[in-house]
This record gives C-alpha cells, structure tokens and sequence, in this order.
C-alpha cells in the first residue's frame, strides 16, 4: 500500500454523494456546495462497502502517522490538491497525577491538538476545506472567526496559492490578529460577535463572490475533524472511551467524530461502543446547554454572549441539531462552567501536571469536575478530554512570584518559597 503521496492518478477516495443533514435529499459530491436547500450542512457520504474491502485496519501501519493516513474515508481525489502542513498524530495524555487524586483509579486522557500545525485542531478541518476547495475551482475563500480557524484558513489557502479574507470579533486575542495577518490573509476587525462577522462573509459572498468557508456551511471541514475521532479509536486499539469532553462552539468537531464512529463500525474497525458524548461550553455563552436542557432539536441565539475562552464564545450554529443530535443518542450530556471554573482548572492542569492547556480545553476539565462531583461521570470512567489548541497562544493570568534577583542571595529564603532580591 502507496503512503499519502499517492502517484497513480486518482487517489483511492469512495465518496458518493452529499446528504442535507436534515432532510435527506442528495447532492452531487464533485461539484462546488454550500448550504442543502434546506439550509442545513451537507455530509459527506462513502461507499464503506467497497473502504472495508480495500483497507484492512492492519495497512494503517505502514502509512505515515498523519491525519492523511486514512485517505479511503477522505474526500480528496487528486494528489496535486492535498494541501498539507505535515497534520501530524495528535498525543494522548494521561492527567495520571490528578486521576489519583480525583478517582482513585480512573483514567483522565488528554487528546492535545495544540500539536498541529497553526498550533489548533482547526488544521484538520482547514486542510480538508481548502484542498477540496482548490479541486473544485475556487480562488478566494472568506471566513468569520473567533482566532485559530482563521489562521488555519489563512495558513492552508497561502500554501495552495489562493486569497484568504478573514473577519474577526474586535476582541480577538492579538496574537490570532497577528497570525493570520502575518499567513498572508487580510484580516478585519468587527464591532461584534463571531455571528455578526459570519452576515458580513454571508454579504462578501454575494456581492463579490469569494467562497464562504464559514462553520458548516461547506461539506468538508467535518471530514477532517472526524480524524480527530479514528486517530483516538486507533490510539485506544479501536477501543473507544467512557465519555468524551469536547469544547463546543460551532459543534463541528463533536459532529464529525460522531459520524466518524458510524463509519468505523460500519468498515468494520471497532464494534457499537460509543463514548458519551459531552458538549461543554462556558456559563456565559451556552445555547447547547440550554437547548439541551429544555429538550428541543434547535438552539435559539443565546443574548449578550461573553467569556474569556473565545472559541466557544458562538452564540448560534447552524448544526446545532446535529451536535444534540451526538450528544443525546451517546446518552451523553451538555454542560456549562464559568469563566472562573475555566481559570482554576487551567492553572491546576499546568502546576500539577506540566501541561498548559487553551482556555477552550481548561473547560473540558472544569466541566469534568463538575459531572464527576455531580454524580454524571464515575471515577472508574476511561475520559477523554479535547484540548483544542496550545496553551502559548493566549494570555495568561499572573501565577506564582516573579522577582528579579540581585547580589547576595538567601538561599534558605529563596527555597524557602520567599525569594528575596539584596543588592550590595
């Protein structure tokens, strides 16, 4: 078996069509989509049949440890179109200190895509979307973002040669400002939230035609955020967890992993064992949690969104049936937790265990103290908690006693916890 750099024309892809979400109705796969008719996202569809036959789970391997490796379930089908920045295996990192102490024999695993390229597990949806987007024709590609999907647009279309237009909340962190703008795209700043920057791409699109990258509103960054979900069925030998945490905004991840599952079972490479999946979000923007809560499909827009962990800050999604959707059928749940909740746990995972997490992924924790302190995950439960991007790319609150040292030193005091700058 050829690895990623496939050279026999074609690349061994087994896409069929695309299917509204909602309805059902079909699209064909190699022309260029948005939205179905029905205003809902597309899905992308396979003949698993004919993947079973021609990929033992056994040849992965031999292939590269890059999210390419499962090229059979991915919808690219010429070699020249596959932009890559090297979407390396993403780690599994047990939280094997705090387990102790939590659950007294539990497992608390962390999948940390801050490992990827543009440093956000937004690389695998991006490197899929724009890929697919230079095989379909398109030159220009324009987004809404609250930062790191941005910059994953901005860093793919500059590798495949195309323009990038990108409009962020006015309050983006900096450095995701700089990021994009230093990847080639142009990048505005909006008087808004991330759906006030999503009616501008909308007005982009009609009036000057670029092509709206926006969350959901194109078939294929869903298929390269399903990696997320084989990449940790494989790394668990296939398999599957107790309960997923995932920090969800726009739900793409969360939707994908959730199709994922489906399509593993059905090539036959792990069996009906499902993860439960939970949805977190912060206390200050919550419309899945409510939705859920109230047990209806749709979440209505949630009013004077705010919280420090801008990726989850998505006060509306147009999959939001279908991240309900994942988290009902898993049996699994949604849950809130506060900006302070997010600050604790954020500074306990990198004081106790050496790893600094986003924002985003120190939710995933809170919220899992809170489901294990209430009764909803068990301390015996093999969890799974996404960190979405590296912990380096976002201000940082003040931690520990920093002192500039001069002269004579008192060790005694200095190791003593109380540092003590003399001059003489």
């Amino acid at each position: 078996m050829a690895d990623y750099h496939w050279t026999g024309g074609n690349l061994p892809t087994f896409v069929t069509y695309l299917e509204c979400s909602l309805t059902g109705e079909r699209y064909p796969a190699d022309t260029l989509q948005t939205l179905s008719k029905a205003g809902r996202p597309l899905l992308v569809r396979y003949d698993l049949d004919g993947v079973r036959r021609a990929l033992p789970r056994e040849a992965l391997s031999a292939r590269p440890q890059t999210l390419w490796r499962y090229r059979e379930l991915l919808p690219v089908r010429r070699p020249e179109n596959t932009i890559s920045l090297g979407e390396v295996m993403t780690p599994l990192i047990s939280l094997s200190r705090i387990a102790a102490r939590l659950t007294g024999g539990g497992e608390i695993l962390v999948k940390d895509e801050g490992r990827l390229p543009t440093g956000s597990f937004k690389a695998r949806g991006l490197a899929l979307a724009v890929s697919m987007a230079k095989e379909l024709g398109v030159g220009t590609m324009a987004m809404p973002t609250n930062g790191n999907a941005g910059a994953a647009m901005a860093a793919y279309c500059s590798r495949a040669g195309m323009k990038a237009y990108v409009f962020c909340p006015d309050d983006t962190p900096a450095v995701n400002v700089r990021e994009i703008a230093m990847q080639g795209a142009e990048v505005f700043l909006v008087d808004g939230l991330i759906d006030d920057c999503a009616k501008l791409v909308s007005e982009g699109e009609r009036a000057v035609g670029w092509f709206n990258c926006s969350t959901l509103r194109e078939p294929y960054r869903i298929e390269g955020k399903k990696t997320m979900a084989i990449e940790l069925a494989e790394q668990l030998g296939w398999e599957l967890p107790d309960v997923i945490f995932y920090p969800t905004g726009g739900g793409t991840g969360i939707i994908g992993m959730w199709k994922a599952f489906a399509e593993l079972e059905a090539i036959g490479w792990i069996g009906p064992k499902r993860p439960r999946m939970v949805a977190v979000q912060a206390a200050g923007c919550a419309p899945m949690v409510k939705a859920w809560q109230e047990g209806v499909e749709h979440a209505s827009r949630w009013v004077n969104a705010h919280t420090f962990a801008a990726g989850i800050r998505v006060p509306q999604g147009v999959g939001d049936f279908l991240i309900l959707r994942a988290v009902r059928e898993s049996e699994g749940f949604a849950i809130a937790v506060s900006d302070d909740a997010i600050a604790t746990a954020w500074g306990e995972v990198a004081g106790e265990e050496g790893l600094l997490l986003c924002p985003e992924g120190a939710a995933t924790y809170a919220a899992y103290k809170q489901a294990l302190a209430d009764g909803r995950v068990r301390p015996k439960d093999r969890v799974v908690l996404f960190n979405c991007a590296s912990g380096l790319k976002y201000p940082m609150p003040e931690a520990g006693r920093h002192l500039k040292l001069g002269g004579a030193i008192d060790w005694r005091q200095l190791t003593a916890g109380n540092p003590i700058s003399s001059a003489t």
